[in-house]
């Protein structure tokens, strides 16, 4: 069960592909991510050094923590595999790939990321999206009446 979703991900590109890491987190960072006091709506992933960072993701400072150990917007190191990390090298390295956060969750206690491998949708595609999406609530909202 997702603690937070990133909509406008899915809104605002198409997603190829999803990987599943870990987040390094401060004690008071999963207070608040299981308080689901995070946005990730402006956030994404890059690669440096060989590692995976999540950027520009805002976790609410915990109310109950000490002030001097929060940051909310710090870059906060993704745990992934040699693997994984060599696959998204090579799939980012495409023209208009981008590592997108889609919804934080906690698997057996530990707050994960998925993040989408995504292509950025053009504003044709998002209309062609949205009038699909309205076609489909008037079939169902119509079905119901008979049913």
């Amino acid at each position: 069960m997702p603690v937070v979703k990133n909509r406008r991900a899915y809104r605002d590109y198409e997603v190829i592909d999803e990987i599943e890491a870990g987040i390094q987190l401060t004690g008071s960072e999963v207070k608040s991510v299981r308080a689901a006091r995070v946005d990730i709506n402006q956030s994404y992933a890059r690669l440096k050094e060989g590692e995976v960072f999540l950027i520009n993701a805002h976790i609410s400072p915990y109310q109950k923590a000490r002030a001097e150990e929060c940051e909310p917007r710090r870059e906060r190191k993704l745990l992934l595999k040699k693997k994984e990390i060599s696959y998204i090298a090579k799939s980012t390295e495409r023209k208009g790939v981008t590592l997108v956060p889609t919804r934080i969750y906690f698997k057996r206690g530990w707050a994960k990321v998925s993040l989408g491998l995504a292509r950025g949708k053009k504003k044709k595609d998002k209309r062609e999206t949205i009038k699909r999406k309205t076609i489909e609530r008037e079939m169902e909202r119509e079905r119901k009446k008979y049913i």
